[in-house]
């Protein structure tokens, strides 16, 4: 029981990492499937079509899945054409680049996997590079044949059983794993070469960055818990009052400007020490009631209350 404990908090901490892992087999495995169901090599003129085609546009498919799926994609293009002065700041621009080259990343995992999955396989490379074997190896494998061109000769190599068209595949095989290997270790290299880039601006201690990511994973549990279930009270009163034909009882909704204020990107600084966007709008709005009814206690007149409050609204 202690194992499988243990076993449950490492793959809670290594999440995203299992995560993309399970993307990688699941890709290679359709790809394998993909491969010996559905390719068939045409052995004419459209070999070279035929092969890329099923070499990129899967990964090109899947690319855009992931960022179909990606929730963070949808919140950074939500309301971005609606609220152009809030993005038109160098700042905010250069944090959105920034996000979207982090949803990127993640979203690249599956098509990389089914290029460099399929280069290992050699299938599509073979079908799609039969027609740029070496000049002298294509005479000594066309010789003899008068029925096809030399070019529609290279192009039925695919197809072709003898030994010596599986010679000259087996070249062509070995380029296209030799392209797959490189692939892997350059997004291997790419992705220690980025996680050390990371670390090392990172603004915050390795166990804050942990904590960081603890309560973030918490707060977005929670925050589809206290959702659902608020939303649901609304729909009861709301029923309620129908069905009944009495006065709804009060609940407070937050306006649509606190939600823009929870849901905007979140940079992390070291001034102020919050840990998200919600983190920040509950501090900072405690903060303008408290100091507000200081001010009112205080003060004799309104003026010195409604700067105050003017500030914490350009604050927020």
């Amino acid at each position: 029981m202690d194992k499988f404990s243990l076993f449950l908090n490492l793959a809670k901490q290594q999440q995203t990492n299992f995560f993309l892992g399970c993307i990688s087999f699941l890709t290679a495995w359709g790809e394998r499937i993909f491969s010996s169901v559905l390719f068939k090599c045409p052995c004419n003129r459209l070999n070279f079509w035929y092969g890329m085609v099923f070499l990129l546009v899967p990964a090109i498919a899947l690319l855009l899945l992931g960022y179909v799926v990606s929730t963070k994609m949808w919140r950074l293009v939500t309301g971005m054409c609606q609220c152009k002065n809030m993005y038109c700041s160098r700042r905010r621009s250069s944090t959105c680049l920034w996000n979207f080259f982090r949803i990127s990343s993640a979203a690249f995992v599956a098509p990389c996997s089914w290029i460099a999955v399929a280069l290992l396989s050699g299938t599509y490379f073979e079908c799609a590079m039969s027609e740029t074997i070496q000049v002298k190896q294509s005479q000594e494998l066309c010789q003899g044949t008068t029925q096809y061109s030399p070019q529609d000769c290279l192009r039925k190599l695919p197809c072709n059983p003898d030994s010596g068209a599986q010679e000259a595949l087996i070249i062509i095989r070995a380029h296209s794993q030799i392209l797959g290997w490189l692939l892997i270790i350059s997004l291997i290299l790419f992705n220690v070469l980025l996680t050390c880039l990371a670390r090392c601006t990172s603004p915050i201690s390795d166990q804050q960055l942990k904590f960081w990511w603890s309560y973030a994973q918490e707060e977005a549990s929670l925050m589809d818990q206290y959702a659902s279930k608020h939303a649901k009270a609304l729909a009861e009163r709301n029923l309620r009052s129908f069905f009944s034909q009495i006065p709804p009882e009060q609940i407070f909704t937050p306006s649509k400007d606190d939600w823009e204020k929870i849901s905007s990107l979140y940079k992390f600084s070291t001034k102020s020490q919050f840990y998200s966007t919600l983190h920040k709008y509950v501090e900072n709005h405690s903060l303008a009631r408290m100091e507000s009814v200081k001010s009112v206690e205080s003060a004799d007149g309104g003026p010195a209350v409604l700067d105050f409050v003017d500030e914490g609204r350009a604050v927020l």
